[in-house]
């Protein structure tokens, strides 16, 4: 299984804390909201993690203020559809 980073772009509001935390994986664009490092990333959309970031990003998700982040579990290869959760 394979742990991935996503980021709820309708939470997300640019304060950078992820970036900071996770800057091998994660970049900011000029308005400072994070932008995916990895190859095929396009700057947007879910984070591969590997295990020397595993911790870095639980961290990045209990500290967002804007309750942005979460962590998945897939098996490699396998693309999550769900629709982010929005709250109510």
């Amino acid at each position: 299984m394979t742990e991935t980073l996503h980021i709820d772009w309708t939470r997300c509001d640019g304060r950078g804390l992820c970036t900071e935390l996770l800057t091998p994986l994660l970049g900011r664009d000029d308005w400072g909201y994070p932008l995916v490092r990895q190859a095929g990333g396009g700057g947007r959309g879910n984070v591969d993690i590997d295990d020397e970031y595993a911790g870095a990003a639980r961290e990045a998700v209990q500290l967002c203020p804007k309750l942005a982040l979460s962590i998945s579990n897939q098996a490699p290869g396998v693309r999550d559809r769900r629709r982010p959760r929005t709250s109510r």
